[in-house]
């Protein structure tokens, strides 16, 4: 009596896995570190000065690896120019509460978005210095002065609101400008309390003269 041979159990072929999407671990990361770098570049170079190979080295990577995530310098300044929520809600918030005091609400968010924490003072510092010779950062200026100063004064009736907001923006832009980057001696020196003791009766008058 022929016996047939026992079949060995086949193991069942392995489903093949789906390719995983998005991003190869650790690329998010490298992506963070490149806009850090290149932030911090940016405030404090400007736009002219900074380069690809620059950032590359400060974020620890390879310049090639920089151009992946950013085709170019233009691209990678337009990231780094997302200010963050924290920065806006400062001047939203300077508007709030009596005119008695505008002028020092204002002076006072505009210093601290412009010399506080990293994350907000530095993209505000790239427009700024940026604006100089790149037309995207002089939009980008402009665009986040008229929306968080002029455009408060929507609700003013005085005709000649708008320009007021407007010479206003202008000296605080040259407050900033003159103490934080062409650094006047006398302006670099002082301290907040003497900056807003000074500035804050002039944009007052400005934003909201005494009837």
């Amino acid at each position: 009596m022929s016996t047939q041979p026992s079949k060995q159990s086949q193991p069942s072929p392995r489903r093949a896995q789906p390719p995983r999407r998005g991003r190869r671990p650790g690329q998010e990361s490298s992506r963070q570190s490149i806009l850090e770098a290149a932030r911090a570049r940016f405030a404090a170079e400007g736009f002219t000065a900074t380069t690809i190979r620059r950032v590359a080295a400060d974020a620890g990577v390879d310049a090639s690896q920089v151009m992946q995530f950013f085709r170019s310098k233009e691209e990678l300044f337009a990231a780094v120019m997302a200010v963050p929520p924290s920065a806006l809600e400062r001047f939203a918030t300077a508007f709030e509460g009596p005119d008695e005091h505008l002028g020092e609400r204002v002076v006072r968010a505009f210093l601290a978005a412009w010399e506080g924490a990293p994350n907000e003072s530095e993209p505000l510092m790239a427009m700024l210095r940026g604006a100089i010779v790149n037309d995207t950062a002089a939009a980008a200026l402009r665009d986040f002065i008229e929306a968080r100063l002029i455009d408060k004064t929507r609700d003013r009736a005085e005709p000649d609101a708008r320009l007021r907001a407007a010479l206003a923006s202008s000296m605080l832009v040259g407050l900033v400008t003159g103490r934080d980057i062409i650094g006047v001696p006398t302006l670099a020196e002082a301290d907040v309390e003497e900056i807003v003791a000074g500035a804050a009766p002039a944009i007052q008058a400005i934003l909201a003269p005494a009837t």
